[in-house]
């Protein structure tokens, strides 16, 4: 009787012990500490102000600081490479993109990283579209008068990008396949030498990121041919698809996403992409980018991002061999 009731003591007190002391460490909720989110960009542009506001209303619904380290360089190849060497705890995050996901794998012949096997995405936040802009002197002013008035001139013609293996180059020879135009690659070092080669007339055809020629169509220093999205944007609304410019099925767009090691146990990567998911539901998040050009993507499921992603792989892919294009 007097062992019964000891031991029964003991258990009621090791309760209130618990209960006072909380559970131990490795029952923790999680996250219990500041999480990262490393950038492989440099503070100021699109990239960067939306990791950013990722970041804030990540913070808000994880009860931890989310902390933006940039790390530029490489073609986003340290920041990449310093999270898939980082511990697969779930507080390292990389803003990912089709540069780091799935370009620079296949462009590069040496790579610290394999991004199928030491990633994983967990929500593809947005979408950079593209617009194909030219040169006012050109006598087009639709996407199908260019492609005509190229054909009729084939080798004299130039598009501009801004460097060999760079999503704005594959997304030209995209287009050049479907349309059937032949235009010589003149790459530059950044938008603005591009952007002053095109205005110059230097070259005559440039597919570019909608954040950096949006002002000169305004300015009406180089004209929207086509915006390479499946459907017309907001901030173009009288510019016409690619498809809907003749050219069924064309789509190209970079992309920006949310990754974690690979190796990160299930519970936390699926606690991160439900927070991940909230933030993209947001209105006031989602509006904050369209004057950017930036198209906020609705949440997806873990199987239906697996499924993007793959799909680029193919379809850039296919443009890299077809061009014998690789980065040393």
């Amino acid at each position: 009787m007097t062992y019964r009731l000891t031991s029964r003591l003991h258990r009621i007190a090791a309760v209130a012990i618990f209960a006072l002391a909380g559970p131990p460490a490795a029952l923790a909720s999680f996250p219990d500490k500041p999480v990262k989110l490393v950038v492989p960009y440099t503070p100021g542009g699109s990239a960067d102000q939306l990791s950013r506001m990722l970041a804030e209303g990540l913070s808000r619904d994880l009860g931890q600081p989310v902390v933006v380290e940039n790390k530029p360089g490489a073609n986003t190849m340290i920041a990449a490479t310093q999270v898939a060497r980082s511990a697969p705890d779930g507080y390292t995050l990389l803003l990912a993109s089709n540069a780091s996901m799935v370009l620079n794998p296949m462009l590069y012949q040496r790579i610290a990283y394999d991004a199928a096997r030491d990633f994983r995405v967990l929500g593809i936040a947005a979408e950079l579209p593209l617009v194909v802009v030219a040169n006012n002197e050109v006598p087009a002013a639709t996407l199908a008068e260019f492609v005509g008035y190229a054909k009729a001139r084939p080798g004299k013609l130039n598009y501009a990008s801004v460097g060999i293996g760079n999503p704005l180059q594959l997304a030209t020879e995209l287009l050049k396949s479907r349309t059937g135009m032949d235009v010589a690659h003149i790459p530059y070092n950044g938008s603005a030498p591009a952007l002053t080669s095109l205005m110059g007339n230097d070259t005559q055809l440039m597919v570019d990121v909608i954040s950096t020629s949006l002002p000169l169509v305004r300015e009406r220093k180089i004209k929207a041919l086509a915006v390479t999205t499946s459907e017309r944007l907001a901030v173009l609304p009288d510019v016409p698809t690619v498809a809907e410019s003749g050219f069924p099925g064309f789509r190209a767009a970079t992309w920006f996403g949310v990754a974690v090691p690979g190796a990160v146990p299930r519970a936390e990567a699926q606690r991160l992409r439900a927070a991940v998911d909230k933030v993209l539901k947001d209105p006031a998040f989602r509006g904050r980018f369209e004057p950017l050009g930036l198209v906020i993507q609705a949440p997806r499921s873990q199987a239906d991002v697996d499924a993007y992603v793959e799909e680029d792989r193919q379809r850039w892919g296919a443009v890299i061999k077809a061009n014998a294009i690789k980065l040393d």
